[in-house]
């Protein structure tokens, strides 16, 4: 076998096997990973170790702290407050431009995202959560504006391990399908509803359980950097 197709497909299961223990908090925030130990468990070289480690970074879910080595990203309740808030100023631009350009074939096509609810278990989450982030991607992708799209994908990657915590299942195809037939039937305002629901349910989920379960592991705000 060709070494560089080896490589190629080591990272990428590197990369997929790393992403999925993160989002689903096996590895936790502030986690290092040691890059030896990552070798030793897949087999293989450190490059592509080191190349599955840049992708998570370029997603926002790995820090990479030069001399010191690669860690889960932390952030403050702050900033996942903002992101949150963030996510609800992209969306609602996205439908709104979204809503004028749509075509019927686009309709169809955002309605086989997902793929049918199979149980509630932890793969089901996880299956979820790359779900909606392609559904709101191939949303704003309607818009035109590419930029636009790649701003708010970025932003899901870096919320996805909060965004598994509302546990939404078969409560987010269904909310999917609705927004979609109101955009079929020309009703922005019951789309813009529909959307504004999903995106606020989400946010209190993911800081109610945050609050509840997991406030001792996290900063309130970023903290200050000590004077000499």
């Amino acid at each position: 076998m060709n070494a560089t197709f080896e490589d190629g497909t080591s990272k990428n299961k590197i990369y997929r096997e790393l992403r999925r223990a993160i989002i689903m908090g096996y590895r936790k925030a502030g986690e290092r990973l040691d890059i030896d130990l990552l070798c030793h468990q897949y087999d293989t070289s450190i490059t592509p170790v080191r190349d599955a480690l840049q992708m998570l970074s370029q997603e926002g879910l790995i820090t990479i702290r030069p001399r010191s080595g690669y860690f889960v990203a932390r952030i403050t309740l702050k900033e996942l407050r903002d992101m949150l808030e963030m996510r609800e100023i992209l969306e609602l631009a996205v439908l709104e431009r979204a809503a004028v350009r749509i075509t019927p074939e686009q309709i169809v096509a955002l309605r086989h995202v997902h793929a049918g609810y199979t149980g509630d278990d932890d793969e089901s989450y996880d299956r979820y959560t790359d779900e909606n982030r392609r559904f709101h991607f191939l949303l704003a992708q309607v818009t035109g504006n590419q930029e636009l799209a790649d701003t708010l994908g970025h932003l899901h990657d870096r919320l996805a391990r909060y965004m598994v915590m509302r546990h939404a299942g078969q409560t987010q195809e269904d909310g999917h399908q609705q927004i979609l037939d109101a955009l079929q039937s020309s009703d922005l305002p019951a789309a813009r509803q529909l959307l504004l629901s999903e995106i606020r349910a989400s946010r209190e989920a993911i800081l109610e359980r945050v609050y509840q379960e997991e406030a001792a592991n996290w900063l309130l705000e970023a903290p200050v950097p000590s004077q000499r």
